[in-house]
Parts: C-alpha cells; sequence; structure tokens
C-alpha cells in the first residue's frame, strides 16, 4: 500500500472551481462517513485555498482515481469538471507535498500559520470519525512537526500576513486610511475574527459585526469594542458602511445584487468596497457590475501577500531542507512498518526452533548442573541472535516495499504471519471487501 495524495489548490483552480468542492467543517463527518466507504481509510484537508483527499491505495492510478471520484461524487458534479485542475502524489511525494503544505510553502501567502492549525483540525475530525489507521495518523501528526518546525527554527513566518488582515491590506489600499471608515465583518468565525482583529489594529473608525449567530457575533464584537448588527439587516447596514468583509461558512450567496444595488441607490454615490474572503463565496459575481461597488475574492489577495515577501523567500530553502530531512525519516518509519512483522516473525521461528533443540539436548545431559545448563541456554540464544542480526539489519535498512519481507518470508517459509499492530489495517477497500469505483 502506499499513500495517495490528490486535491486541487490556488495554484491550479480559481475560486470558483474551489468553492464547488470545499466541504465545511459541519460537512466534514458525513463526508468521512462516506470516505470509508469508498476508500476505506482517509482525511480530508478543505481550506479556503485547497481541499485534498489523503488516502491509501495499491497504486498511484487507481487511488487517484477512486479519490477523484469520491470528491466528485460528493458535489455531484462531473469528475470532468476537475480533472484539469487536480494534482496527484504518490507515497513519498505525497508525504512531502503534505509537509510543504503544513511548513507554510505552499500557502498563497508564504510562511502563513493559519493552515497548521486547519490541519490539525483536519486530523482530528477523521480521528473522531474513525479514519486515520496508524500510518495516516503518523504521516499527519510529523507533518504538524514539520511546520511547528520550520516555523521556530527559521524566519519564513516573520512578516507573514494572514488571508484576513490582507483583505484588510486590500481595503486600505482602495480607500486609504481606514480610521474614518465604517467596516462591516460578516461571519464570526475564525476568519472573521481575524479580520477583526486587523481591522482593530489597523486603526479602522467604526467596525460592526454581524453573523446569523448573534451570540457569536457580540462576543466576537466585545473583545474588540465593535457593535453588532442583526444578520436580518444586512441589507440595510450596506447604506452606512465604506467597507464590508464577508467570512462566513455559507454554502450559497449571503450577499446578492438586489441587496447591493438598493444600498447603492441611498448612499449618494459614495463607493462600497466588498471583499469575500469566503470559499465559497459570500457575494454574487454579478454584483460588481454595479456602478460605485469594488469586488474582491480570495483570488485576489495574492499581491497584497508580497509585504515581507523576499525577506520570507530567503527562509524558504532552510524549511525546504527540513521538509527533506522529515520526509526520509518519515520513509524510514514506514519501510520499518513493512517488515516489523517479517522481523517479528523471524525471530519468534528460530526462537522456537532454539528451543525444540535446547529441550531436546537437555534430556541427553542430565549429568549437567543447573548452572552449565544456564550457560548453555545462554550461548544458544547468543547463536540465534547473532545469527539473525545481518539479515534483520538488512531486511530494515532496504526492505522498502514488500520485495525483501516477502524474500525472506518464502527463504525461512515464515508462513501467516502476526501482524504488526495497526499494520493489518494497510489493506485496500477491496481486500476488506468494501466496494470502489476502481
Amino acid at each position: 500500500m502506499i499513500i495517495v495524495a490528490v486535491g486541487l489548490s490556488h495554484r491550479t483552480a480559481p475560486v470558483e472551481v474551489r468553492e464547488k468542492v470545499a466541504i465545511g467543517e459541519a460537512e466534514l463527518p458525513a463526508a468521512l462517513e462516506q470516505l470509508k466507504k469508498e476508500l476505506g481509510h482517509g482525511l480530508i484537508l478543505s481550506t479556503c485555498n485547497r481541499t485534498e483527499i489523503y488516502t491509501l491505495a495499491g497504486h498511484l492510478s487507481s487511488g487517484a482515481r477512486m479519490a477523484a471520484h469520491f470528491l466528485a461524487e460528493q458535489h455531484h458534479i462531473f469528475p470532468e469538471t476537475l480533472s484539469s485542475h487536480l494534482y496527484s502524489f504518490g507515497h513519498e511525494e505525497a508525504s512531502r507535498h503534505l509537509f510543504r503544505v503544513t511548513a507554510g510553502l505552499e500557502s498563497m501567502i508564504l510562511g502563513e500559520t493559519e493552515i497548521l492549525g486547519q490541519v490539525r483540525r483536519a486530523m482530528e475530525v477523521a480521528e473522531e470519525a474513525g479514519t486515520l489507521n496508524l500510518p495516516l495518523l503518523n504521516l499527519f501528526q510529523q507533518a504538524i512537526r514539520v511546520g511547528r518546525r520550520g516555523r521556530a527554527e527559521t524566519a519564513i513566518a516573520q512578516n507573514a500576513v494572514s488571508v484576513s488582515s490582507a483583505a484588510v491590506e486590500l481595503a486600505k489600499g482602495v480607500l486609504g486610511d481606514l480610521g474614518q471608515r465604517t467596516v462591516l465583518v460578516v461571519g464570526a468565525g475564525e476568519a472573521g475574527k481575524l479580520a477583526t482583529m486587523a481591522l482593530s489594529a489597523r486603526g479602522a473608525g467604526r467596525i460592526l459585526v454581524t453573523n446569523r449567530s448573534p451570540q457569536k457575533a457580540r462576543e466576537l464584537a466585545a473583545t474588540l469594542g465593535g457593535t453588532t448588527v442583526p444578520f436580518s439587516k444586512l441589507g440595510e447596514v450596506l447604506r452606512d458602511v465604506d467597507i464590508v468583509v464577508s467570512a462566513t461558512s455559507s454554502p450559497g450567496f449571503v450577499l446578492g445584487p438586489a441587496k447591493v444595488k438598493h444600498a447603492m441607490e441611498q448612499r449618494e454615490s459614495k463607493q462600497l468596497c466588498l471583499i469575500d474572503i469566503a470559499v465559497p463565496r459570500d457575494i454574487d459575481p454579478g454584483v460588481k457590475e454595479i456602478k460605485g461597488v469594488h469586488l474582491y475574492d480570495i483570488d485576489d489577495l495574492e499581491s497584497v501577500s508580497e509585504a515581507g515577501l523576499r525577506e520570507r523567500a530567503q527562509e524558504a530553502s532552510k524549511v525546504e531542507a527540513i521538509v527533506e530531512a522529515e520526509v526520509a525519516k518519515f520513509m524510514r518509519w514506514w519501510h520499518e512498518l513493512d517488515v516489523v512483522p517479517v522481523v517479528r516473525a523471524l525471530r519468534n521461528e528460530a526462537e522456537a526452533i532454539r528451543e525444540r533443540e535446547y529441550e531436546r539436548t537437555m534430556r541427553q545431559l542430565h549429568h549437567l548442573g543447573a548452572d552449565d545448563l544456564e550457560r548453555i541456554e545462554i550461548m544458544t540464544k547468543a547463536i540465534v541472535n547473532k545469527v539473525l542480526h545481518h539479515p534483520v539489519t538488512l531486511l530494515k535498512e532496504r526492505g522498502n516495499g514488500h520485495g525483501y519481507a516477502d524474500m525472506v518470508r518464502e527463504l525461512f517459509q515464515l508462513g501467516k504471519i502476526e501482524e504488526h499492530p495497526g499494520y493489518q489495517r494497510l489493506a485496500s477497500p477491496s481486500e476488506n471487501g468494501r466496494g470502489g469505483h476502481g
């Protein structure tokens, strides 16, 4: 079995494609339950800039095909719609890609730290859903360690902005000083919270917060001296604000042309800056046709993120070295996972032979005392250990894949092997009797 990663990101797909396959946290448990039926084990990483499936398969081609089919089926779209935007990685390349993601090397904003928490949360949800086995769990735990190392041992995260703070910088670039501006933040989740904090830090004149859950809006507004407005009054509030930063987890638009046009008719030619950092998008792109409206989505933030980029880019090579070292470490662990059951079976078989021969010989040596018998037993154990030492060491060092392990199994006629704890869960869906799309 190998690790397979399939997905799309801001590098391969625009937001209008990414939003079609985005899976919100509330939808993750049900999606993982379906993943378990189709792929056996796996994890879904879905953020504003990427949606990726990590699973196990016998081959990259079959695993990638099944994961892509799952992604399309989950959103009731044709696989062909996604094919030109999807990438796939197998085994070592899959682990390298994930480590680069958690290290911030694949982010729209180089070195940003939000992705680390997003990967951790994706792992936790998959654990709760029971879709992580030992290899995948270890992969993601190590990926999180890579992300932490990269930021602790280098300066890649220095001066890095978040998506939310980049949105605020964009607003500042469009309308100038924010000190006299009224800003409405739509959504009180993590992105909304970060946007509100960034607005406060940059001296926004007045901050309004709205959310479907009034309690969450009140809690967020209270922390930074903002004011809450009812979500039902969203259209009315547009008359009085200069900037809207929208970051909800709604599956559809929360703001459309009708509301915006009505508000603009009452604004006396005053410009309105709408920044949509949600995926799926919160604001209907049709509003950009309305006079006086400036609409930006998450893909427009890339140019804003270049602040401090030169310095962070210089640190990227150091992070890449950390990634490569951790990939090598993970692959060594994986190879050992392959051979541990064989090594255990080989040692057990050798010990069983030693015990039988020792007992048979001892029955013929009644004249020996207890001390002599103990010395003989110690000697026989030492012989077994010395004979096995080199082949076991070689097996652990070079046992990549099942080639060496199968050879040892056949040479020593080991028969059925008791598997390493967690190793039995490496079986593919078809081997476990589950159906697939192969």
